[in-house]
């Protein structure tokens, strides 16, 4: 059966960082997309569309913005049920409310209704694909993994993997553990329908050079894996790490002299860079995941997007929950905007929909599949309702061109603007 998907659909031709926004994204203002089988089969107007397929099945969206799927490049599904609790810092936050929710994950029953509802609640804000860190227990995985086959979703996630005693008892496992874990779960669910495997240790902090040894060996047994952790999230972080790893150049050398850098990896927050570790990173092709809510929510500093996009790096947009302060994506994306006003990058609506979509998709070496509309790509779509609600509305009316009327959805926009979700070409319950 085909199905004919029409709107307002936003395709990209370019980098919008690279070339002028309004070049690299364009909007046909009355364009459909016909999807067969879960894939794109072509785009093109919506009446010449409906004049070629007349027997395919019709969703008209009208003056919806159909944009692909929202791509969460960087989260923790294992804090959905403490996303907002009032902390201090990162060490304090953890300590507070993390590690104590996280134990809860031995109880398998409790990580599949956790899973199951934080997927729902990101397919009702129009997220498609996520990337998780779970808790130590194999459990967690599973229970997410399964979540996300039974709604066909893009899913990558791993075992977190924590064996220094800086990580409380019961949220502990070893070198040994870890890799046997890892490598049982990455076994089962690595390549199986749309799931991907990333090996997971949490940080430095909370990693023996023994366990970062054998995941890094792990990697290498398995490169078409990915590679998840976190990296200079706050200045305190950083002198915690020189602390605990003496030697270390930075603090990428302590993933750098495991073998966890390189194509392949993701580095969560990466706010405090110094000169080498930017020109490590690049050299071999890694992934910077900005969270802006969690950035500023915990405190951390602000990303420079200018700057590291200058440096032709790969950068993915998340909302880091529950470190973060949302489920939306849109919401990430306007704490992206409003970081970017305070580091001198004044980040226009297209290049803020590239980063929720395709750079989040081009910095999980994902963008082959996910990320855009075009023939062949996954049928994951978001449509938004450009006035869904009074405030919006009213602010969209006076617009004079699309970017100016999409803005006011990016800058206030939730749940609520999110008037359809499409996985794979099905259009999913959103609640």
């Amino acid at each position: 059966m085909e199905t004919l998907i029409a709107g307002q659909v936003v395709q990209f031709l370019g980098d919008p960082f690279a070339i002028p926004a309004e070049e690299a994204v364009q909007v046909h203002s009355d364009g459909a997309i016909l999807v067969r089988d879960g894939k794109v089969v072509s785009v093109g107007g919506r009446d010449h569309m409906r004049a070629k397929h007349p027997d395919a099945v019709l969703h008209d969206h009208g003056p919806g913005l159909i944009t692909p799927g929202f791509i969460d490049a960087h989260a923790h599904y294992p804090q959905t049920a403490m996303i907002a609790s009032w902390g201090k810092r990162l060490i304090d936050w953890l300590n507070s409310y993390t590690f104590p929710e996280e134990m809860k994950f031995a109880d398998r029953a409790y990580a599949d209704d956790i899973a199951g509802r934080y997927l729902d609640l990101l397919l009702a804000n129009g997220t498609t694909t996520v990337t998780s860190f779970c808790t130590i227990h194999p459990g967690s995985v599973e229970a997410l993994f399964e979540a996300a086959e039974a709604r066909g979703m893009r899913i990558v996630a791993g075992k977190t993997c924590m064996d220094r005693d800086t990580a409380p008892e019961g949220l502990r496992d070893t070198a040994r553990s870890a890799y046997d874990d890892s490598k049982a779960l990455l076994e089962h669910w690595h390549g199986r329908g749309r799931a991907t495997y990333a090996i997971t240790p949490r940080f430095s902090p909370t990693s023996t050079p023994e366990q970062l040894e054998a995941l890094g060996a792990l990697w290498a047994e398995h490169p078409s894996c990915l590679m998840q952790t976190h990296l200079s999230e706050q200045l305190d972080e950083i002198d915690w790490v020189k602390g605990l790893y003496p030697t270390a150049r930075d603090y990428l050398d302590t993933y750098e002299q495991f073998g966890l850098v390189r194509e392949g990896a993701l580095f969560g927050h990466a706010i405090h860079l110094e000169p080498r570790e930017i020109d490590h990173l690049r050299a071999n092709d890694c992934s910077l995941i900005h969270c802006p809510t969690s950035n500023t929510f915990i405190g951390s500093g602000l990303f420079d997007m200018g700057a590291r996009k200058a440096e032709a790096l790969r950068v993915g947009l998340a909302t880091d929950t529950g470190g973060g302060s949302s489920f939306s994506l849109l919401r990430t994306m306007a704490a992206a905007y409003e970081i970017g006003q305070l580091t001198h990058t004044a980040l226009h609506p297209a290049q803020l929909l590239w980063l929720a979509t395709y750079g989040s998709a081009h910095a999980l070496h994902m963008a082959d599949r996910i990320g855009s509309i075009a023939p062949g790509m996954e049928a994951d779509f978001t449509v938004l309702d450009l006035a869904s609600t009074p405030a919006i509305a009213q602010r969209a009316i006076r617009a004079e061109t699309i970017w100016e009327e999409v803005f006011p959805t990016i800058m206030m926009g939730d749940d609520r603007a999110v008037s359809a979700t499409y996985v794979m070409g099905r259009r999913v319950a959103v609640t």
